[in-house]
């Protein structure tokens, strides 16, 4: 039977129609297997400027993963349908407990009869059917499949409404001004579900920190249920663009073809994120143009000190010195400027005891061509106690009869 689903569920993206269990309506989300060229992949010959830049998305932003920083934003704020990108929060969601320890992946989830009456992408779960965490979060991720994604968020909290208001709290613990969700889906075109691509652009950062997703995220065909089940990705990119790493496509009919794409190369990560786009082929490609850019134009830079930091005297301390200590400071910068940073540091000359660990004992600015692009902290890596009066009598004690040793 799950085989003749499968097969039945092949076909149907084949055609782009996925209709409701137990509706008869069309289901609103489902991802049309479109014929995407193999030029929409080639990241050849795009310009390091980003004034050169063909992104044919009405909406999109790129960010780097480390810093931050955005690249390039055309319409970011514009409050749109973002469809089964919907899941990277819902992803997110479920990452984060299980990293706390509120879930395991082994833990078994079962099917309700709400979850499974989901339409659109679906991996075709009945009522009871039970899984493992880890089964249907790879429907989830690879196969955008609705149904394991309402059956995940009822078995977190009780049910898809109030796990929506778990999505809308955490959006605004990151700060997502424009973002209000309705359903952990994005299955259905309803009016209040909406976001931006800047706050998907925040929420897929967030969810790539944790690196454990990537090995759902980069899987491009696998199966489920012993092998009698096939997966397929919705994102091409996992397999047609180096460095892929995810992250998670979307559309319905008014949404249009959306996608978060992030790939990494050489140790930088980066984040593209399309809305509202006319077709798979555009979303991909104005995705795929975005990244390529980046890792064309620039280059994440380490700036430390040139020379070793000298400890610095304490007065009065138990420990006649403190050394120094910072983190290496890593800056965006474009490849041909990298070069040109150069780094100053200021250090006290000297402190008074009490010095605690990780107190500021100076500075390293970053510059390039005379502009200070950071400015850090240079810390005590250890604590020195201050010498008690008595610590000081017998050090007195010490030199007057024994001489300074």
């Amino acid at each position: 039977m799950k085989k003749l689903a499968g097969i039945l569920a092949v076909l149907l993206m084949l055609t782009g129609n996925v209709y409701a269990a137990g509706t008869g309506e069309l289901a609103m989300e489902s991802e049309p297997e479109e014929d995407v060229p193999a030029w929409v992949f080639d990241d050849t010959a795009i310009p390091t400027d980003a004034e050169g830049l063909d992104v044919p998305a009405p909406s999109a932003i790129l960010i780097e993963k480390e810093t931050g920083r955005v690249l390039y934003e055309k319409n970011a704020d514009e409050r749109l349908r973002p469809a089964s990108v919907t899941k990277v929060m819902t992803i997110l969601l479920i990452v984060e407990a299980v990293d706390s320890g509120a879930l395991k992946l082994t833990d078994t989830v079962t099917c309700s009869a709400t979850a499974a009456s989901m339409g659109g992408s679906q991996v075709f779960l009945e009522e009871g059917e039970q899984m493992p965490l880890s089964e249907m979060l790879k429907c989830i991720v690879v196969a955008s499949a609705n149904d394991a994604a309402v059956a995940v968020a009822e078995h977190m909290a009780g049910s898809e409404a109030a796990f929506a208001a778990r999505m809308n709290e955490r959006a605004q613990e990151l700060g997502l001004t424009g973002t209000h969700f309705t359903n952990c889906t994005g299955l259905m075109d309803d009016p209040e579900h909406l976001t931006t691509a800047r706050d998907i652009a925040i929420m897929s950062r967030e969810l790539i920190k944790h690196d454990w997703i990537k090995e759902y995220t980069t899987i491009w065909m696998d199966t489920i249920r012993g092998g009698e089940f096939g997966l397929s990705n919705t994102n091409k990119l996992v397999r047609f663009y180096e460095g892929a790493t995810g992250l998670k496509t979307g559309y319905t009919s008014s949404a249009g073809h959306c996608l978060s794409a992030t790939a990494m190369r050489d140790g930088v990560e980066y984040i593209a994120v399309v809305l509202h786009c006319a077709s798979s082929a555009e979303r991909f490609e104005s995705a795929k143009t975005l990244l390529s850019y980046a890792f064309g134009a620039y280059t994440l830079a380490e700036a430390k000190p040139s020379e070793i930091l000298p400890p610095i005297p304490v007065t009065l301390g138990k420990t006649a010195y403190v050394q120094p200590a910072f983190e290496p400071v890593k800056l965006l910068v474009k490849k041909t400027d990298a070069a040109g940073l150069t780094t100053s540091v200021e250090l006290a000359e000297s402190l008074p005891a009490p010095v605690e660990a990780g107190q500021v004992v100076g500075t390293m600015t970053v510059t390039l061509n005379g502009e200070v692009l950071s400015e850090t902290d240079i810390l005590a890596a250890d604590a020195v106690e201050r010498l008690t009066w008595w610590d000081v009598a017998k050090n007195m004690l010490t030199l007057l009869f024994c001489g300074e040793r």
